[in-house]
This record gives C-alpha cells, sequence and structure tokens, in this order.
C-alpha cells in the first residue's frame, strides 16, 4: 500500500494525491467495518458452536469420572468389609484373652439356668405332692417296732432329694457365674 502510494505521489499533484489518500482511507475505513461487520456475524456461529462442543466435552468428562467413582467405590466397599471383619475377630480374640463371656456365653448360662428352675421347681412340686399324700394317709396302728436300724428312705425319695439338692448347686453356681460375668462386663465394658 506504501509503494503504491508513493508511486501515485511521484506522478501525480498534489491535489491529486490529497484525494488518492482519502480514497484510499476510505477503503480502508470501509474494510474495517467489513471486517468487524463479519466478526460479529462470525463470532456469534463460533462462540455457540464453542458451547456446544463445551457441553460435549464435559458430558463425557462426567461419564468418565462417574465410571471411576463407582469402580472405586466397589474396591472401597470390599476393603471396609475385610476391615471391619479383621476390627471384629481382633476385638473377639482381646475378649476372649481377658476371660470376658460373650453374649453367646451369656445366653447360653442363662438358658441353662432357666432350664434348672424349672427342673428345681419341679422336683419341689413334686416333692410337696407327696408330702400332704403321706400325711393324709392314716398310718395302721402298730406296736413300735425294736429299734435295730434306723429307717432307710425309699429310693425314689433319695434320688429325688439327692436330684434337688444338686440342681440348687448348680442353680446357685450358675447365678454366682452370672453375677461374675456381669461384674467383669461392666469393669471392661463403658
Amino acid at each position: 500500500m506504501a509503494k503504491k502510494l508513493k508511486a501515485l505521489a511521484g506522478s501525480v499533484t498534489d491535489n491529486q494525491l490529497a484525494s488518492t489518500i482519502k480514497e484510499s482511507t476510505q477503503q480502508i475505513w470501509l474494510a474495517g467495518l467489513g471486517a468487524y461487520s463479519k466478526a460479529q456475524e462470525e463470532g456469534g456461529k463460533i462462540f455457540d458452536a464453542l458451547v456446544q462442543e463445551g457441553e460435549a466435552l464435559q458430558a463425557k468428562t462426567r461419564q468418565s469420572a462417574d465410571e471411576k467413582i463407582a469402580a472405586v467405590a466397589d474396591k472401597t466397599a470390599g476393603t471396609w468389609g475385610r476391615l471391619e471383619q479383621v476390627f471384629e475377630e481382633r476385638v473377639a480374640r482381646a475378649v476372649a484373652s481377658l476371660g470376658i463371656p460373650t453374649r453367646k456365653d451369656i445366653d447360653k448360662l442363662s438358658k441353662r439356668m432357666a432350664e434348672l428352675t424349672e427342673v428345681v421347681q419341679q422336683l419341689l412340686d413334686a416333692q410337696e405332692g407327696e408330702a400332704p399324700a403321706a400325711e393324709a394317709k392314716p398310718a395302721p396302728a402298730k406296736k413300735p417296732a425294736p429299734r435295730k436300724a434306723p429307717v432307710k428312705k425309699a429310693p425314689v425319695a433319695k434320688a429325688k432329694e439327692a436330684v434337688a439338692e444338686e440342681a440348687a448347686d448348680l442353680l446357685s453356681a450358675a447365678e454366682e457365674a452370672v453375677k461374675e460375668v456381669k461384674a467383669k462386663a461392666e469393669s471392661v465394658l463403658p
């Protein structure tokens, strides 16, 4: 452009030079306005195209991130399960080494104590049932026999008495064991 102006300047007069400069300036101005208008038209289209590409990229990125999060969550869930199992096993071993009975042990003792209580109650009921029957029956009038040896109890009565005593002993032992278990549990557990 500058060369063109110099070439024209050399061959043309000052008036023509001013006219040529004015015309060139006008063309530059119009070219600038055209470029600006074109940029506005194309700029909106380009902006819309960029927004669409950004939305597509965001959707792909979100899907990929969700897949990776799901994979990590699966691995984490398995790890937490194993960690929980290991923790429970170690706590159970520590409790066992301290001699603290477990809930299972306490339940077992409680069940056994209930069974023994029932047996003792049955024996007591049976014993009470025999006592009135024996008292209700009048003894025949006999002459007292000479004392040779102490009177022996019937074997069934002896057995019942022995079982009742054993059940009472077991019941008291079970109650003591439960008291000890509760005391240990209270001293160890918060």
